[in-house]
C-alpha cells in the first residue's frame, strides 16, 4: 500500500477496533496543520502555473559558468523557497527542472538532484512553513514564525553550505576542475506574469502576516484561496496539483498515533520515559533521529509530544526536535519524503539513484549539519 492508504487504513482500525472512539479520532486530527499545508499547497501550485520556477531557472543558467556555481545555485533556489513553501511541494516543482537542465548542459545529474534533495531539507529547517513536521511543532508548541525563524535559520544556512561542499567533495570530477559549462540550449517558455507577480505578492503578504504574529494556518488558508481568485488559470489545475494523498496521510497519521500513545504508551511509559533528561540537547537531538528513520520524521514528532510538552523549557526542546527531525531526513534516502520524490522523478526519467549514492553523502551532510544544530541551540 503507498502511504496515504496505509495511513488512512490504520487510522480505521483504531476506531473499528475500539482504540478510539471517533470523537477522539475527530479530535486527535490538528486541523490547523492540514489548513497551513493546503494553504501552502496552493501558493506553490500558483507559482508553478504560472511558469515562476522556470523563469528563476533560465535566469540562473544564463549566468552560471562553472559546474560548482551550479550546484550552488540549485542548492540556493531550493533551500529558500524550502523555508518559505513546503520542501517536499518544490522537490515535485524542481526536479524535472534540475533533470531537464543538467541534460541540456551535459552533466550528471545525480549530484544536482542529491542537491536539490538535502537543500529542501536543509533549508526547510528554517520556518514553520517549510515542511510538515515543523506545521506540526508549531502548532503543538504555539511557537511564533518570528521566533522559530531566529532561532533556526542560522541552523538552515549552515547546512546549505554544507551541502555544496559535501556534494562537490565527494563527486571531485564533476565539480573540482575548472571546465567550463556548455551554453544551454534555449528553452522556450511563456510565463504568465501577472499570475507570476500575483502570487509571489500574495506569499510576500502572508510571511508579513506569519511575522506580525497572525494565526499562521489561518493566514496560510486564507491566502490560498484568495489566489484561486482569478481569471488567469483554471482553478481545475491548481487543485490537480495539490498532493491530496499527502493531507490525507497526515491526517490518518494523527489518529493512528493518538490510537498508539493511548493503547500502547500510557501513562506508566510515560513516566519512565520522562526520567530520561530530554532537556539534554544532544540526547534529545540523537533519540530524534534516530526515532525519525525507524518512523518517519512526523510520526516520530507525534510521538515525542508527551515527552517533551512536560519539560522545563518545552520551546528550546520543540526547536531541538524540529532541528533534528528535519536533518535527520537527509541520512538515507528513504528518510524523507522529498528524497523519495527527487528519486522517484529521476527514475521516471530513467535516472537511478542507487541507495549507497545518497548514504555516502547523506551520513557526513547529517552528521556535521546535526553537531551545528546541537551546538548552535545549547
Amino acid at each position: 500500500m503507498d502511504r496515504a492508504g496505509a495511513a488512512l487504513l490504520g487510522a480505521s482500525l483504531m476506531v473499528a477496533t475500539g482504540v478510539l472512539d471517533l470523537d477522539e479520532a475527530y479530535a486527535a486530527i490538528d486541523m490547523g496543520t492540514i489548513a497551513l499545508l493546503l494553504g501552502m499547497m496552493i501558493v506553490a501550485a500558483n507559482l508553478r502555473l504560472s511558469g515562476f520556477f522556470r523563469l528563476v531557472s533560465a535566469f540562473a543558467t544564463a549566468r552560471v559558468r562553472h559546474p560548482l556555481a551550479l550546484l550552488a545555485a540549485v542548492v540556493t533556489v531550493a533551500g529558500v523557497f524550502s523555508a518559505l513553501l513546503v520542501n517536499d511541494t518544490i522537490c515535485l516543482v524542481m526536479a524535472p527542472i534540475v533533470l531537464d537542465l543538467a541534460r541540456r548542459l551535459e552533466r550528471n545529474p545525480v549530484p544536482y538532484l542529491l542537491g536539490l534533495a538535502m537543500a529542501s531539507n536543509a533549508g526547510s529547517v528554517a520556518t514553520i512553513t517549510g515542511n510538515p513536521q515543523n506545521m506540526i511543532i508549531g502548532s503543538l508548541a504555539d511557537i511564533p514564525y518570528a521566533t522559530f525563524a531566529a532561532r533556526l535559520t542560522p541552523v538552515a544556512l549552515v547546512s546549505l553550505v554544507l551541502t555544496v561542499a559535501v556534494v562537490a567533495v565527494l563527486h571531485p570530477r564533476e565539480f573540482l576542475t575548472r571546465a567550463p559549462l556548455p551554453a544551454p540550449k534555449p528553452r522556450p517558455s511563456r510565463p504568465n506574469l501577472p499570475l507570476v507577480w500575483k502570487s509571489l505578492g500574495a506569499l510576500a503578504a502572508m510571511i508579513g502576516f506569519f511575522l506580525a504574529g497572525y494565526p499562521i494556518a489561518e493566514v496560510a488558508v486564507v491566502g490560498g484561496a484568495a489566489l484561486i481568485l482569478t481569471r488567469r488559470v483554471k482553478a481545475e489545475k491548481v487543485y490537480f496539483d495539490i498532493d491530496w494523498p499527502l493531507l490525507l496521510m497526515f491526517a490518518g497519521l494523527f489518529v493512528v498515533v493518538a490510537g498508539f500513545d493511548k493503547a500502547v504508551l500510557g501513562p506508566e511509559v510515560h513516566s519512565t520515559v520522562g526520567q530520561l533528561n530530554f532537556a539534554s540537547v544532544p540526547l534529545l537531538s540523537a533519540v530524534t533521529v534516530v526515532l525519525s528513520n525507524l518512523v518517519s520524521n512526523v510520526p516520530a514528532v507525534l510521538v515525542l509530544q508527551p515527552f517533551v510538552a512536560g519539560l522545563a523549557d518545552p520551546q528550546t526542546a520543540w526547536l531541538v526536535v524540529a532541528m533534528a527531525a528535519t536533518l535527520a531526513g537527509n541520512l538515507t534516502l528513504v528518510a524523507s519524503v522529498a528524497n523519495l520524490i527527487v528519486a522517484q522523478k529521476a527514475r521516471s526519467e530513467g535516472v537511478a539513484i542507487p541507495f549507497w549514492s545518497h548514504f555516502r553523502v547523506g551520513a557526513p551532510m547529517t552528521l556535521l549539519s546535526l553537531l551545528f544544530g546541537i551546538w548552535w541551540l545549547s
